[in-house]
C-alpha cells in the first residue's frame, strides 16, 4: 500500500506539466488566430528606361571688345604737363593725347647742337691741316709720317662729327616724344596718369581700342568643350536689346584655365557687327551641341548610395527593388540625364522610393513624377 501511495505522488507533477503544455498550446493557437495580416506591397510610380535624342544648347554672357587693343606710352620719362583726352573719347591718328614737360629734353637738344658745332670746327681744322700736309708731301717738304698723322686726325674729326650728329638726332627724337599721339584711330578705354604725375619711359598712359573688327569674349567652363557643337557659328544678342542680333565665329580659345574662376577665355569674331554692338556692350551667346543618345529620368527618381547618384530598379518578375549606381551626364531643372548604369527596358522607380529597402516587393504603377 505504501508503494501505491508513492507512485501516486510521483504522477501528480507529470499531470500538471501536461496540463500546462496543453494550456500554452491553446494560447499560441489563439494568438495565431488574432495576428494582424501582412500589409500590401508599397505602391510606387515607375518608368521604363529608353534612350532619347538630346540636343542641348548653352547660353553665356560675354562682352564686345576691339580686335586690336594698344597700350600707349611715352618713350621717355618726365612730368606730365597736360592730358587732352578722357575715357570714351574717339581719337584720330595724329591727335595729341598728353604732353610731358620738355625742359630736360630741350636742354639735351641744346647740348647736342653745341656738340655738333664743336665737331664741325674740329673737322674744318683737321681738313685744313691735311690739305697742307698733302701739298707739302707732293713738293717734298714734309715727311710721310706727318702726312699720315694729318690723315688720321681728319678721319677722327669726321667720326666725332658723325657721332655728334647722331646724338643730336636722338635728343631731337626724345624731345618729340614728349608729345604723345594716338598713332591710329580708336576709342580710349583706360587712362592711367594725371597732370603733374611723373612717369617712366614705356609706362602705360592710355589704352586704345582701335577702330575696325570687333570680337566677343566669353569665359566658359572647360566641361563645355567635351561635346562637339553643331556649328562654329554662335548667335549673339545684346543683353540690353535682344532684338539686336548677330553671328560670331570662334577665333581663339585660350590654352590655359583661369585659376581664379576655373574658366577658359574664348574669343569670337563678330561678323558685320550692328552699330548698336558698341565696345563694352554685354552679349548673350547661344550655341547648339550635336544630338546624342541619353536616358532621361525625372529628378524625383534620383537617390544616393554611398554618396554616389543611384536609382531604384524593379525586377519585373519578382517585383523586388534594388539600388543601382548611375553616372549622370547633366542635371537639368526637371530631369536628369543618365550616361551609364542603366539599359533600355529596365524599370526605374520615379516616385515613392523614400521608404524602400533592397529586396522589398513593390506594386509598380506606370507614371512619372508629379
Amino acid at each position: 500500500m505504501s508503494n501505491g501511495a508513492a507512485h501516486g505522488s510521483r504522477g501528480a507533477p507529470l499531470g500538471r506539466r501536461a496540463a500546462c503544455v496543453a494550456f500554452a498550446t491553446g494560447l499560441l493557437s489563439a494568438c495565431g488566430e488574432d495576428a494582424a495580416p501582412q500589409p500590401p506591397p508599397l505602391r510606387v510610380a515607375v518608368q521604363t528606361v529608353q534612350r532619347s535624342e538630346y540636343s542641348p544648347s548653352v547660353s553665356l554672357t560675354g562682352e564686345v571688345v576691339a580686335r586690336v587693343t594698344s597700350e600707349l606710352s611715352f618713350r621717355t620719362g618726365g612730368r606730365v604737363l597736360d592730358r587732352k583726352v578722357e575715357i570714351g573719347d574717339h581719337v584720330t591718328p595724329d591727335q595729341v593725347l598728353a604732353m610731358l614737360d620738355p625742359q630736360e629734353q630741350q636742354a639735351n637738344v641744346t647740348a647736342a647742337e653745341a656738340g655738333v658745332q664743336a665737331a664741325e670746327a674740329q673737322l674744318r681744322q683737321a681738313t685744313s691741316a691735311f690739305d697742307r700736309q698733302r701739298t707739302l708731301l707732293a713738293q717734298g717738304f714734309t715727311t710721310r709720317r706727318d702726312y699720315d698723322q694729318a690723315e688720321e686726325a681728319l678721319r677722327t674729326a669726321q667720326g666725332r662729327l658723325d657721332a655728334a650728329r647722331a646724338e643730336l638726332g636722338t635728343a631731337q627724337d626724345l624731345l618729340g616724344q614728349t608729345t604723345l599721339r594716338a598713332g591710329m584711330a580708336g576709342i580710349i578705354t583706360a587712362r592711367n596718369v594725371e597732370a603733374g604725375q611723373v612717369v617712366q619711359a614705356a609706362q602705360t598712359v592710355y589704352i586704345l581700342a582701335q577702330d575696325g573688327p570687333r570680337d566677343a569674349i566669353f569665359n566658359v567652363y572647360e566641361s563645355i568643350f567635351v561635346h562637339e557643337p553643331t556649328s562654329q557659328e554662335i548667335r549673339v544678342a545684346l543683353v540690353a536689346d535682344p532684338a539686336v542680333t548677330g553671328v560670331a565665329r570662334i577665333r581663339e580659345v585660350s590654352p590655359v584655365v583661369d585659376p581664379a574662376g576655373g574658366t577658359v577665355r574664348v574669343r569670337l569674331e563678330i561678323v558685320d557687327p550692328p552699330p548698336a554692338m558698341t565696345l563694352g556692350a554685354a552679349l548673350v551667346g547661344t550655341g547648339q551641341f550635336r544630338p546624342r543618345q541619353v536616358i532621361m529620368l525625372p529628378w524625383s527618381a534620383l537617390s544616393s548610395e554611398g554618396g554616389q547618384p543611384a536609382v531604384w530598379v524593379v525586377d519585373p518578375a519578382a517585383r523586388a527593388v534594388s539600388l543601382r549606381r548611375i553616372a549622370v551626364e547633366a542635371y537639368e531643372v526637371e530631369q536628369i540625364l543618365v550616361r551609364e548604369g542603366l539599359e533600355p527596358g529596365q524599370v526605374v522607380v520615379t516616385r515613392g522610393q523614400q521608404l524602400l529597402h533592397p529586396g522589398q516587393v513593390v506594386d509598380p504603377v506606370d507614371g512619372g513624377a508629379s
